[in-house]
């Protein structure tokens, strides 16, 4: 079973703009993951205006009896979140080359139009790269 269920990327309007899918029992539609991303964007922003917490940039965990939902929000306002098996570790430290190959292969993309979907084939291969290393260091621990 994949410690990784799936993985959004939500601009900082609100909207999906990556989904990858990585072998989870029940998939979703596109329908379906347009919804979890909007909602997941409108509790975050919640969270921040109603945290007693001066400076607080929103639920980073939300952890369920079936999965954990590990968040990363960028200083521009990009959500990088994973859905994964419940008791995952580690995750934010993936979080975080997942930002820093969407900073390198997405954003350095001359073609690339900001907040619009991701398609970039170097994304994509560095990124499978980076999930399935991940895969083999949980095995490993």
């Amino acid at each position: 079973m994949a410690a990784i269920y799936s993985l959004y990327i939500i601009n900082k309007s609100g909207g999906l703009i990556f989904y990858k899918d990585y072998g989870s029992a029940g998939r979703m539609d596109t329908n379906d993951s347009l919804r979890l991303a909007s909602l997941w964007h409108s509790m975050h922003a919640i969270s921040q205006q109603l945290s007693p917490t001066l400076g607080c940039s929103g639920i980073e965990l939300l952890e369920a009896d079936t999965f954990d939902l590990h968040c990363f929000q960028s200083l521009t306002g990009t959500k990088f979140f994973v859905v994964c098996e419940p008791g995952t570790q580690h995750m934010e430290g993936l979080l975080k080359v997942i930002y820093e190959l969407y900073t390198d292969y997405v954003l350095k993309n001359p073609f690339y139009e900001m907040e619009m979907p991701i398609r970039c084939e170097l994304f994509d291969i560095n990124l499978s790269q980076a999930v399935q290393k991940d895969r083999v260091a949980l095995l490993g621990r």
